[in-house]
């Protein structure tokens, strides 16, 4: 694995567009794993957040305004789909575009200059990696109906690191008080991972994959084979969340 953000976001869309410049015409009308939407509203979903991520690292550009479609991030996201469903834009070809104009913005971006995104802002490579995550999360939901094998790659380490990164906001999202949690995972190339203070009194164990799955909503925590232990780790694990909206 590379040990650039950049790279590895690269990489990781390198991926999703082999497997989407496979798709013959019919699959793009099928019904995709973001409930309500088709493979085809997912791929302009991620089309349309990175025009966001070259409007928020250009300067005078004007960052769309998500309050404008809803009141919750969810429902603003859905709504911007919808208001683009039936443009006459090639989808592919305008993520594409977007997806290289986004990566570039990104690594000319000054490294330590926060950018403008959703409900906060962000350094750059920390940005890089949630949409790195959101790519990931958004290739199950395109692949994982289609039946197209989409395997886990090492590049998961960014991903598994947002999440345990975001969990004294996903406490406090729950109205919970933030706790240490040390995450001990086992990558898909066997090696470990951990993140965390191996002496916290709560702790989650397993699988990186299914790890970065719970916490993008796409595998209950029941269902997913991790070990939540201690007086905290049970709750951790039932708010985990590779996202900040």
């Amino acid at each position: 694995m590379s040990t650039d953000i950049f790279d590895d976001l690269e990489h990781e869309q390198d991926q999703l567009e082999g497997v989407l410049s496979e798709l013959p015409d019919q699959d793009w009308r099928c019904a995709a794993g973001a409930a309500g939407w088709t493979i085809t509203d997912v791929v302009l979903h991620l089309a349309q957040t990175e025009e966001a991520v070259v409007a928020s690292a250009t300067e005078g550009a004007a960052l769309p305004d998500w309050r404008r479609y809803g009141n919750g991030v969810d429902d603003a996201m859905d709504a911007m789909v919808r208001a683009e469903r039936d443009a006459s834009l090639d989808t592919f070809q305008r993520w594409r575009i977007a997806r290289r104009a986004a990566l570039a913005a990104l690594r000319r971006a000054d490294p330590q200059q926060s950018l403008a995104w959703v409900r906060s802002s962000l350094k750059p490579r920390t940005l890089a990696t949630t949409r790195l995550a959101e790519h990931w999360a958004h290739a199950l939901d395109i692949t994982v109906p289609l039946g197209i094998d989409y395997p886990d790659t090492v590049r998961l380490r960014h991903v598994a690191w947002l999440a345990h990164h975001t969990l004294p906001y996903a406490f406090a999202l729950a109205g919970l008080e933030p706790r240490p949690v040390y995450c001990e995972l086992t990558a898909p190339d066997a090696a470990t991972w951990r993140f965390g203070p191996p002496q916290a009194d709560s702790s989650i164990t397993g699988a990186a994959g299914a790890f970065c799955r719970v916490g993008a909503r796409r595998l209950a925590p029941q269902e997913s084979g991790l070990v939540a232990e201690g007086p905290h780790g049970p709750a951790a694990l039932r708010v985990l969340r590779n996202y900040a909206a």
